[in-house]
């Protein structure tokens, strides 16, 4: 009976630990590869997928129609353009933690503000809802950063072939580029270095998260 009550405490005060942000064993992890167009979060997302088995979404495959034909055109996305996008990404990351599942969303998330939309939908963007009271992070949600310079990105742009992002609208991205803080609960990864080499530190990363 003592067993029984113990666990029940334990269970209800890793559920509030969670809610608060304070859990440290998340029960499914939500991984967002975010970074500017060309840094390789496809090609990551991709091998992280089949390396640990987890479902992976493609973020370019869910911006409006719209949205494509903008970027194909060379010009650059509002924040009106975007938003509509991240509110869809939002919903699959959702969609995924309900379930109980592990997952890698990849998202180009270049502002603090897309981030918190990926995180809490409409209400980062509510009119009545003030910015310094939505939670900067997610217990159960890690922002991997794809970081790179301007030169190297621009270069494999300029040899990637059929994707409608064009290289002239790399700067623009730059521009607008709010690297993620520690609060928000990302692994920076240095794009210089080989797949294989930023894999096993997200596998680290993983396994650090389980200690």
């Amino acid at each position: 009976m003592q067993n029984l009550i113990f666990f029940i405490f334990f269970v209800s005060f890793q559920r509030r630990m969670r809610i608060l942000g304070f859990c440290t064993f998340p029960d499914r992890m939500i991984y967002i590869i975010m970074g500017v167009s060309g840094s390789g979060k496809t090609s990551l997302g991709t091998f992280l997928s089949e390396k640990l088995g987890w479902p992976f979404y493609e973020g370019d495959n869910f911006h409006p129609q719209e949205n494509i034909k903008k970027m194909a055109c060379g010009e650059p996305l509002t924040d009106q353009d975007r938003f509509p996008w991240l509110l869809r990404l939002h919903e699959v990351i959702e969609r995924e933690r309900c379930s109980g599942s592990d997952a890698l969303v990849a998202c180009s998330a270049l502002k603090r503000l897309y981030r918190q939309i990926l995180l809490h939908g409409s209400t980062a963007v509510a009119p009545n809802i003030c910015p310094h009271h939505i939670s900067p992070s997610s217990p159960e949600v890690f922002f991997l950063y794809l970081h790179g310079d301007y030169d190297l990105i621009h270069q494999r742009m300029v040899a990637r072939q059929g994707h409608y992002m064009k290289a002239d609208l790399l700067r623009s991205q730059f521009d607008i580029l709010e690297p993620p803080s520690d609060e928000e609960n990302v692994l920076t990864l240095d794009i210089r270095r080989s797949l294989g080499e930023m894999v096993l530190e997200v596998e680290k990363h993983i396994e650090s998260l389980k200690l």
